[in-house]
């Protein structure tokens, strides 16, 4: 017998949980005129996982705010899955590698038994009028006023402040969840707390230096890396380094270290017009394949695509993982990290 929570789309889903993505005759009868679910777009890329056994990688109960860069927002039933990335196939060939949001309506558990998807799953989705087709999903990839000739996209990323409420960073619930939903361990939460605490007494300024040294000596000693936030050092008005490498799908690469990128950073810690984030620290000295070159890529402010005058490099695996980011910690939404290549190196096999 099904719960009022399922029922009603509500799964309470946690990480690690398997469920099979419904139908798209499912699905699109729980969209509104504009494809909407609870103010999330359902992407024309997403038909391609219907039908498909996924795992939820996080509990996205919570994400953050890339557009008006407020901190944190607040999501209800909504997770992430596993490698399901938009592929920007329906988006003019974006690059951006995002994942997807899910809301729990549009997916259905998988029985413990044999597999299957659960007996009387396909009764629990909401039952509301079919307002929604496929061609009202594939039309509202264009923003309103859109042209051919000046075409303006929407997706989740460029709508994500609308389907998403504030969430202050002292909202101790938001902690809760992290736990409760299997995003981060309660271990975990009290060392990106304490990491929290520790900068705010190193944003005083009083003993500075003596602060960082401790930091990188405790750090070193348990195989850790250097304290991350950091300053560029290229001098106001000189042009930042540039290095081509012609880095290619699946080659092997080795991030330099923090230090040797801090050259090529200029004191906002940019490198033509590119920032290197705090959160790609923690990738520093290791290494990875190249996922992808990305050289075009939809502005989520302003909905248009942006060419890339140099392209960046996307790695495998390599992802924000929301540790050191004030006020939006343990953000699960996983952005990909883009990097220029002189921040890379060729690795040996």
């Amino acid at each position: 017998m099904l719960t009022r929570a399922e029922s009603s789309g509500r799964l309470g889903l946690r990480s690690g949980e398997w469920v099979v993505v419904r139908s798209p005759e499912q699905i699109l009868a729980t969209l509104n005129e504009k494809g909407e679910f609870d103010r999330l777009l359902f992407q024309p890329e997403m038909f391609a996982f219907c039908g498909r056994r996924m795992r939820v990688f996080k509990s996205a109960h919570k994400t953050c705010d890339t557009i008006h860069k407020t901190g944190g927002r607040r999501m209800r039933d909504t997770v992430h899955l596993e490698a399901a990335y938009c592929d920007g196939s329906q988006h003019g060939g974006c690059q951006a590698d995002c994942l997807m949001f899910w809301k729990e309506a549009w997916l259905m558990r998988e029985s413990p038994a044999a597999g299957a998807p659960a007996a009387g799953a396909r009764s629990s989705v909401p039952q509301t009028a079919p307002r929604c087709t496929e061609q009202t999903v594939r039309a509202a990839v264009h923003a309103p006023g859109s042209t051919d000739a000046d075409p303006v996209w929407q997706c989740q990323t460029t709508t994500l402040f609308v389907a998403s409420d504030p969430l202050k960073w002292w909202d101790l619930r938001q902690y809760a969840a992290d736990i409760a939903s299997g995003n981060h361990s309660a271990w975990h939460m009290l060392k990106m707390f304490g990491f929290a605490g520790f900068s705010k007494l190193v944003g005083i300024g009083v003993g500075y230096r003596a602060l960082i040294s401790l930091y990188d000596r405790w750090s070193r000693l348990r195989g850790g890396k250097p304290y991350p936030i950091r300053s560029g050092r290229v001098p106001a008005g000189q042009p930042t380094p540039a290095e081509a490498l012609a880095l290619q799908p699946g080659e092997l690469v080795e991030v330099k270290s923090h230090d040797e990128i801090l050259a090529t950073l200029t004191e906002a810690g940019v490198n033509r017009g590119m920032r290197f984030d705090k959160e790609m620290t923690v990738f520093c000295g290791e290494r990875y394949r190249v996922k992808q070159r990305v050289d075009r890529l939809i502005n989520e402010q302003t909905g248009r695509m942006m060419d890339m005058k140099t392209p960046c490099i996307q790695l495998e695996g390599v992802f924000c993982q929301a540790h050191y980011s004030e006020n939006r910690l343990g953000c699960p939404r996983a952005l990909p990290s883009y990097w220029r290549e002189i921040w890379l190196r060729r690795a040996g096999r």
